[in-house]
């Protein structure tokens, strides 16, 4: 907020917008390698035999969750908040987001006849908005008391 203040009038708001723009890009792009780890567990443990895509799937969730974790305290929001405080609230805002991607999923596939995949882009595109405001004003959102 005191970009807003310090730079002044239509400028300074643009360039508030600007930087948070890049920060919320700079999350989707580091949830995209958490992504890759989800599905690299996934594909390894079912072709592998070593477990169905049930287990497989929730494998990779673990994985690639943690991985968003740590690339989200690290580099995105650089918090020095406890692992059990920021960990927590992380997990619980992917759990928010995995209940709404099956209910827009249920009603764009289901009464709205959405083919799935470009239901999903779309519902993929509103749940990183999700996730990145729910961990920016909450998860790491620094100077709480």
């Amino acid at each position: 907020m005191m970009s807003l203040v310090r730079g002044g009038g239509a400028e300074g708001r643009w360039s508030a917008l600007v930087a948070r723009l890049r920060h919320l890009l700079l999350f989707a792009a580091l949830g995209g390698i958490g992504t890759l780890a989800h599905y690299a567990v996934l594909i390894s443990l079912v072709q592998s035999g070593l477990a169905g895509p049930v287990v497989g799937s929730t494998a990779g969730f673990l994985v690639g969750g943690l991985t968003n974790y740590q690339l989200s305290r690290r580099i995105v929001f650089r918090s020095h908040k406890p692992h059990h405080e920021a960990m927590t609230k992380f997990f619980l805002i992917a759990g928010i987001g995995l209940v709404i991607n099956a209910a827009l999923m249920t009603l764009l596939t289901g009464p709205l006849g959405a083919p799935y995949l470009p239901a999903q882009i779309l519902v993929t595109g509103l749940l990183v908005l999700w996730h990145y405001t729910g961990n920016a004003l909450w998860t790491f959102r620094a100077g709480e008391v």
